[in-house]
Protein backbone atom coordinates (compact mmCIF):
# COMPACT_ATOMS: atom_id res chain seq x y z
CA UNK A 1 0.00 0.00 0.00
CA UNK A 2 1.44 3.65 -1.11
CA UNK A 3 2.17 5.79 1.63
CA UNK A 4 0.91 9.43 1.20
CA UNK A 5 2.84 12.22 4.15
CA UNK A 6 2.14 16.10 4.34
CA UNK A 7 5.37 18.23 4.91
CA UNK A 8 5.67 21.67 6.38
CA UNK A 9 8.37 23.76 4.35
CA UNK A 10 11.02 25.02 6.53
CA UNK A 11 13.21 28.02 5.83
CA UNK A 12 10.94 30.56 4.59
CA UNK A 13 10.35 29.18 1.44
CA UNK A 14 7.09 30.11 -0.42
CA UNK A 15 5.37 26.61 -0.05
CA UNK A 16 3.91 26.33 2.81
CA UNK A 17 2.79 22.33 2.21
CA UNK A 18 3.89 19.48 0.63
CA UNK A 19 2.19 16.26 0.25
CA UNK A 20 3.41 13.26 -1.10
CA UNK A 21 2.69 9.78 -2.00
CA UNK A 22 5.22 6.87 -2.94
CA UNK A 23 4.84 3.03 -3.29
CA UNK A 24 6.74 0.48 -0.69
CA UNK A 25 9.63 0.28 -3.23
CA UNK A 26 10.15 4.19 -3.23
CA UNK A 27 8.52 5.14 -5.91
CA UNK A 28 7.15 8.91 -6.04
CA UNK A 29 3.51 8.71 -7.48
CA UNK A 30 2.09 12.19 -6.53
CA UNK A 31 3.70 15.35 -5.40
CA UNK A 32 1.30 18.59 -4.15
CA UNK A 33 2.66 21.82 -3.34
CA UNK A 34 0.82 24.86 -1.63
CA UNK A 35 1.52 27.47 -2.26
CA UNK A 36 4.78 28.47 -4.02
CA UNK A 37 5.72 29.50 -7.53
CA UNK A 38 2.65 27.67 -9.28
CA UNK A 39 4.34 26.67 -12.51
CA UNK A 40 7.32 25.71 -11.15
CA UNK A 41 6.41 23.47 -8.01
CA UNK A 42 3.94 21.58 -10.76
CA UNK A 43 6.87 21.35 -12.81
CA UNK A 44 8.89 19.91 -9.93
CA UNK A 45 6.00 17.61 -9.42
CA UNK A 46 5.76 16.20 -12.73
CA UNK A 47 9.29 15.80 -12.57
CA UNK A 48 9.49 13.66 -9.82
CA UNK A 49 6.39 11.48 -10.67
CA UNK A 50 7.57 7.95 -11.80
CA UNK A 51 10.78 8.55 -10.59
CA UNK A 52 12.59 6.66 -7.43
CA UNK A 53 12.44 9.15 -4.23
CA UNK A 54 16.85 8.72 -3.61
CA UNK A 55 16.86 9.82 -7.56
CA UNK A 56 14.59 12.71 -7.20
CA UNK A 57 16.67 13.52 -3.58
CA UNK A 58 20.16 13.54 -5.47
CA UNK A 59 18.30 15.89 -8.24
CA UNK A 60 16.67 18.56 -5.90
CA UNK A 61 18.92 18.48 -2.74
CA UNK A 62 20.75 21.21 -2.13
CA UNK A 63 18.64 24.12 -4.37
CA UNK A 64 19.01 27.43 -3.14
CA UNK A 65 16.25 30.12 -3.69
CA UNK A 66 17.13 33.96 -3.57
CA UNK A 67 20.29 32.97 -0.49
CA UNK A 68 17.32 31.13 1.62
CA UNK A 69 19.89 28.05 1.47
CA UNK A 70 16.99 26.03 0.57
CA UNK A 71 14.05 26.24 -1.80
CA UNK A 72 11.06 24.35 -2.49
CA UNK A 73 12.74 21.63 -4.61
CA UNK A 74 15.30 21.36 -1.78
CA UNK A 75 12.26 21.14 1.27
CA UNK A 76 10.85 18.07 -1.36
CA UNK A 77 14.06 16.76 -1.12
CA UNK A 78 14.09 16.69 2.30
CA UNK A 79 10.77 15.64 3.19
CA UNK A 80 11.91 12.70 0.24
CA UNK A 81 14.67 11.46 2.67
CA UNK A 82 12.73 12.08 6.09
CA UNK A 83 10.05 9.66 4.32
CA UNK A 84 12.97 6.87 3.35
CA UNK A 85 14.74 7.11 6.93
CA UNK A 86 11.14 6.70 8.45
CA UNK A 87 11.12 9.79 10.40
CA UNK A 88 7.80 10.77 8.70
Amino acid sequence: MNKTFSFIPQGGVCSRLIEVEITPDGVVENVRFTGGCHGNTQGVAALAKGRHASEVIAALEGINCKGKGTSCPDQLALSLRKALEGQI
